[in-house]
């Protein structure tokens, strides 16, 4: 893969979910289906997509002839800022916002199948780089969605979270494979549906995820009654691109209650959300993250990383960053007094650890009091060091400190640590610690380690440093079905070929009729290869008879449902 600034900047806990973007196993049948949709959305999302898309795709260089290679998008988008890597499918929610945080587009390798070529449930790279890639092109919309990642990344999950991811993702994989069972389908979407009934009340992430698909996925802009195309779920469907304008579905003006919308990815959306401007996207998302625990902190914070039963991190006011899993917080009239981690945690300043912090250094947790030290006029982090001396706080002194709630906290300092002028931990020999009459650290415990910090101001899913904290993404079990074609099948990929090699060497133009003919006999059920050969036979002006056969052909084909009639349609209005 080629690497590019953006690129080499990548944590390594997530260059563990990209995989090598498997080119060869692209048929010229897949070029063919890109080459299709791409065509058809520059004829028609020239006239409802916002003004971006097409500039973008200019400015992107995405071909709209041959499906993308990673080193080439890598080389366009080094220019806007951005990158792209190849995955196998939906990652992690998490991960997923992780990347748009370090502006890098998450572009799942496969494409999908010809059956379902206007729509598809499963991310592939139509989606990814038809989609995503161009609108990123203008400037504010991928401020807007780097923010979006950054915000989205530190959203709680619930445990019910990942169990939904999987079924999603199982329920895409099946669905993309064009061998798959009825059974194994309708198995799967039974599975999804069971988890989605029994989720309990909606975490932050499934908040934002909705978000994220009312505007960067299906996100209309401009009136109401007159909007434009931007959402990449809506630009990569030549499908919904379509119903989406149509009156039966709902148009409603963008507000954070769009977080309160569940989506359906098998289905069409029965509504979608107008912003008039890119702005709005930015200020929507500002007053939605004002509901989160990131910008609320205290007591709520902390029940969200508890409730998350994961990596979780507390900001205390001092700028403190205490990382681990949250399991316990004492509180008294709604505002918390001591908060307990269980298992390796770690203490961080401004998202970097601290030295002697670590987790092997907090292997069994961490657990501090939170609040101001009473008859102190001002908070501990808001003194100098002078000031902390002059108050009692000298290394190798007795200090018994007694907080505003009743925490005391009872043993021999043994030193300050100062970071940007302020004291975050301080650090206590043959301490006791108490509450209530209940003991929450003994001095045969050894050091104890208090955080300073009179209120918790935010806190957030993941650890404050990632790479020192350890965080990875495995990557899924369960892959993206490597699809092994018949020999029919892989028949009819030389057709493809051999149309191919015509239409780009401009030459053998007298082979078109034998490879019509091996088609009609052999291969009855497949449309596209008979259009590219029609477009051909027009484009060239020749052989007239033999265009007017393919076109019966294709206009019989139409009487196959709505569906194909429109595919054949839309077709016939690019020749």
């Amino acid at each position: 893969m080629e690497m590019n600034e953006i690129l080499d900047n990548l944590p390594r806990h997530l260059m563990s979910l990209v995989i090598d973007q498997p080119y060869n196993e692209y048929t010229p049948q897949d070029q063919a289906l890109w080459r299709y949709v791409m065509r058809q959305n520059v004829r028609y999302l020239g006239k409802v997509a916002h003004g971006a898309y097409l500039d973008g795709l200019q400015k992107t260089g995405i071909s709209l002839e041959t499906i993308p290679s990673m080193d080439g998008m890598n080389r366009i988008l080094r220019e806007i800022g951005w990158g792209a890597v190849a995955v196998d499918g939906f990652v992690p929610p998490a991960a997923f916002m992780a990347f748009q945080a370090y502006k890098v587009l998450v572009i799942a390798a496969d494409i999908r199948p010809i059956n379902q070529i206007g729509y598809t449930p499963a991310p592939d790279i139509i989606h990814e780089a038809a989609g995503h890639a161009p609108i990123i092109a203008d400037p504010e919309y991928a401020s807007f969605l780097q923010r979006f990642g950054e915000i989205g990344a530190k959203a709680f999950l619930s445990p019910q979270d990942y169990a939904l991811y999987e079924a999603i993702r199982h329920l895409s994989i099946i669905k993309a494979d064009p061998y798959s069972g009825q059974d194994a389908i309708r198995q799967a979407e039974q599975q999804l549906n069971e988890i989605s009934r029994n989720m309990g009340d909606p975490s932050e992430l499934a908040r934002i995820r909705n978000l994220h698909w009312w505007t960067v996925e299906y996100g209309l802009i401009g009136e109401p009654d007159n909007p434009k195309i931007y959402g990449a779920g809506l630009l990569s469907s030549i499908e919904e691109s379509y119903l989406c304008l149509q009156p039966s579905v709902k148009k409603i003006p963008l507000t954070i209650d769009a977080a309160n919308y569940n989506y359906d990815i098998t289905e069409p959306q029965p509504q979608l959300f107008v912003t008039p401007d890119f702005e709005t996207l930015n200020r929507v998302l500002d007053e939605f993250t004002e509901t989160l625990a990131l910008r609320r902190g205290g007591l709520y914070g902390i029940r969200q990383a508890i409730w998350s039963a994961n990596t979780a991190t507390c900001v205390f006011s001092s700028g403190l960053e205490v990382s681990g899993t949250v399991t316990e917080v004492m509180e008294r009239n709604g505002v918390p007094v001591y908060l307990k981690t269980t298992g390796p945690s770690n203490l961080n300043f401004d998202g970097k650890e601290l030295p002697g912090h670590d987790k092997g250094y907090h292997a069994h947790g961490f657990g501090s009091p939170v609040g101001r030290v009473k008859n102190l006029s001002v908070a501990l982090e808001d003194f100098s060091e002078e000031e902390l001396d002059q108050i009692g706080l000298t290394a190798g002194e007795a200090v018994n400190l007694e907080f505003e709630s009743g925490v005391i906290v009872n043993g021999t300092l043994k030193d300050i640590l100062i970071c940007n002028g302020r004291a975050v931990v301080i650090s206590f020999t043959g301490c006791l610690v108490t509450w209530e009459g209940k003991i929450l650290f003994d001095p045969l415990w050894g050091t104890y380690d208090m955080a300073v910090g009179k209120c918790i101001i935010s806190v957030f899913s993941g650890p404050a440093d990632p790479e020192a904290f350890g965080l990875s993404y495995p990557a899924p079990v369960e892959k993206t079905h490597k699809i092994h074609h018949s020999e029919e099948a892989k028949k009819l990929h030389s057709l493809y070929q051999q149309v191919r090699d015509i239409r780009e060497e401009n030459c053998s133009f007298a082979l078109l009729p034998s490879v019509w003919i091996e088609l009609k006999n052999h291969h009855p059920g497949d449309w596209l290869c008979a259009l590219e050969i029609l477009e051909l036979l027009k484009a060239k002006k020749i052989d007239d008879n033999l265009a007017q056969e393919i076109t019966l052909f294709l206009l019989e084909k139409r009487s196959e449902g709505k569906s194909m009639a429109k595919l054949i349609d839309d077709g016939f209005a690019c020749l």
